[in-house]
């Protein structure tokens, strides 16, 4: 189970389908949560992941969607998102516990 670092404000959002929280965290805490959750993709276990009271786990299918976003100018940013769609098509949620 790949544990999420620790949020350091309120910035979880919840419904029945739909979960969210936020980070605000070092490079290091984050690389070292990214590096566990690409551990987990390499050997192509589901990815499981838990945080301050929730646990999460998810069969995905093997093709992923990576984005890599970069802007310029004054405030230049670079964004990485990685989306998984759930193993065997089937479009339910995910269990969060």
């Amino acid at each position: 189970m790949t544990e999420t670092p620790t949020p350091d404000d309120d910035s979880t959002i919840r419904t029945d389908d739909y979960f969210e929280q936020e980070y605000h965290v070092s490079a290091a805490e984050a690389g070292e949560f990214l590096s566990a959750v690409g551990e987990c993709l390499q050997a192509g276990d589901d990815v499981s992941l838990s945080g301050d009271g929730w646990e999460l786990e998810f069969a995905y299918r093997d093709a992923v969607e990576l984005e890599v976003e970069h802007v310029g100018g004054d405030d230049p940013e670079l964004e990485l998102e990685l989306e998984l769609s759930a193993a065997g098509g089937d479009d339910s949620p995910p269990s969060l516990g």
